[in-house]
């Protein structure tokens, strides 16, 4: 069997992390997205299709040809005209049955060897509101009877998550562009629909979508509650560290005296932790990181530093930033509101009580900078000391 991978997407609701990579890239504990998706296929399918656009050359030159015995095609994307025309560019290499899966979000594998037993089908998660928010995939018995984008009322418990099961024959089906003016993959699904061939399967695993900054923390805070306390034999953990719950520490890391460490934690390979850093709850720590800082519910990336006093919370900081002295990234409103903030332009509601910074990669504070909640720094970017964030530094 095949898997179609849709990677192509410029992904500009989730800037500053993905100015400069794409979100098929970016790394979830120890494993980029992209990794985690074709371990979730593996199994499944022998040949992986996987749809590049922006990019793309480094998606090809991290993969390759295979990936643990997965055959690795790429076809390209050119314009960004939907996920119907993405699908179309995979068409060529395209032999039966395949699965197409969205490759931005995460998801189990036992609900993708569920999906995958049915000739035309669509995985969808049960949730508490579809409307405004969602695709809703209206069901009759075990039939989907039709697809509606973000309806205006309650049509249905189910969400569509983006991951179907089709027959090559599904190319026979014309469809047109959608009043955004993009070819969508969900006009097949509807029209398979109304022949009574596409049947569904709930979710039973999990579906981590990463469709903003804040979503991306989450994934990686979830993804970290599933795993299991670990140290490598090569870490060094010196006198007077404590430990408490749940904490993985990678090969090579060293957690110097006075540290103090509230679990669930994930530090990577390669580390430099403390002396007296304290991490909290949900903090995430990639490869070759320096710090210590007071840490929590953060993703700090790969070679991110910050080596002298620093608050870090509800944050993720990009790869090789470096946090001063003083820092402090402020994350809760007076108001007990949920935190907003601008996203193409538009104020969104996060749904977060708490909310920190988001940093795109190489950016440097100076000392004593103070951002407000839910601000982002583009890469490349500083701050001069003394500086309090108070809007979005862009390019």
């Amino acid at each position: 069997m095949q898997a179609v991978i849709l990677a192509a997407g410029k992904s500009t609701r989730t800037y500053p992390l993905t100015v400069n990579k794409p979100k098929s890239l970016l790394k979830v504990l120890d494993k980029t997205v992209l990794e985690h998706t074709l371990d979730a296929l593996h199994g499944t399918v022998d040949e992986a299709i996987i749809v590049v656009g922006f990019m793309k050359e480094s998606i090809i030159e991290k993969f390759g040809s295979f990936y643990k015995g997965i055959k690795l095609i790429y076809a390209e994307q050119k314009e960004q005209l939907g996920t119907g025309h993405a699908l179309m560019c995979a068409k060529p290499h395209i032999k039966d049955r395949f699965l197409v899966i969205n490759g931005d979000d995460l998801y189990a594998k036992e609900d993708i060897v569920s999906i995958s037993k049915h000739e035309y089908g669509i995985l969808v998660k049960e949730v508490d509101s579809v409307a405004k928010r969602f695709g809703a995939v209206v069901v009759d018995g075990k039939k989907v009877k039709e697809i509606v984008e973000r309806p205006e009322t309650e049509l249905s418990k189910f969400a569509n998550i983006g991951v179907y099961s089709l027959n090559k024959d599904v190319f026979d089906i014309a469809i047109n562009k959608s009043p955004r003016g993009e070819y969508e993959i969900v006009d097949y699904v509807t029209a398979l629909a109304k022949k009574g061939l596409m049947e569904f399967e709930v979710v039973k695993g999990y579906w981590l979508p990463i469709g903003y900054p804040w979503n991306y923390l989450e994934a990686n805070v979830a993804m970290l509650k599933a795993c299991k306390a670990h140290t490598d034999k090569s870490a060094i953990i010196e006198q007077n560290v404590v430990m408490k719950g749940m904490v993985i520490v990678g090969k090579d890391t060293i957690i110097k005296s006075g540290t103090y460490i509230e679990g669930p934690v994930f530090i990577g390979n390669n580390c430099e932790i403390g002396p007296h850093a304290y991490l909290r709850p949900d903090t995430i720590l990639m490869d070759g990181v320096r710090t210590r800082s007071e840490i929590v519910d953060s993703v700090l990336m790969d070679k991110a530093t910050s080596k002298h006093n620093a608050y870090i919370g509800h944050s993720v900081i990009g790869e090789n930033c470096n946090i001063a002295c003083g820092t402090v990234t402020a994350d809760y409103r007076h108001d007990s509101k949920s935190n907003t903030t601008l996203v193409q332009g538009k104020k969104i509601d996060t749904g977060r009580r708490k909310l920190g910074a988001f940093l795109g990669d190489n950016v440097k504070t100076g000392i004593g900078t103070l951002i407000y909640p839910g601000r982002k720094i583009w890469p490349n970017k500083s701050t001069l000391p003394g500086t309090v964030v108070k809007e979005d530094i862009v390019d």
